[in-house]
């Protein structure tokens, strides 16, 4: 089988369901920002700190191929069959935060992105999640989305970012505050 179909040469797509899009088309932005989300979980997952948290970053990857094919799918189509998003996977990431939050020291300050590597891949993971929340939002503008996905996508950022903080607790990174000037 080749990769390759040159359909795309002329900057079309297609969704599920075979409607032939812009490649600049919102929707096609928007479920290629999760991907670049999901390849960016990858880097993360690849960690060694995050050796013990494999199983469950995997699980978010699988999350968001749905989301990306949710995305992908026209809208009202309902002959392709694709996965689902449940108040579970949020509940998972919610669980999965608290036991976090529960081992690591208050949150006194606003911290700045870095501090090591790993951390820092963590922020940029973030920071693409955040993007594609708002692109999922603004779409929804346009078209209705599954509530779902907005929500799964806002607390998935809340998990990154004390993912971040565990990161660095673990590895014993420094966590600069941010001190704003006055």
């Amino acid at each position: 089988m080749k990769i390759y179909t040159k359909t795309g040469d002329q900057g079309t797509t297609s969704l599920f369901g075979g409607k032939r899009v812009s490649k600049a088309n919102l929707r096609i932005d928007t479920y290629g920002t999760v991907d670049e989300l999901n390849s960016w979980l990858g880097v993360l997952r690849d960690q060694p700190v995050n050796q013990s948290r494999k199983e469950i970053l995997v699980e978010i990857q699988d999350r968001l191929f749905t989301i990306g094919s949710i995305l992908a799918t026209e809208p009202e189509n309902t002959k392709v069959k694709i996965p689902t998003l449940s108040e579970t996977d949020i509940e998972l990431l919610e669980k999965k935060m608290d036991e976090m939050d529960a081992t690591l020291p208050p949150m006194r300050f606003f911290v700045l992105p870095g501090g090591h590597p790993s951390v820092s891949f963590g922020h940029v993971t973030r920071t693409v999640c955040r993007r594609a929340e708002r692109l999922v939002i603004a779409l929804n503008e346009i078209e209705k989305i599954d509530p779902l996905v907005i929500k799964y996508l806002n607390r998935l950022s809340d998990y990154i970012f004390m993912l971040c903080r565990k990161m660095t607790h673990e590895i014993n990174a420094e966590e600069t505050p941010w001190k704003p000037r006055m």
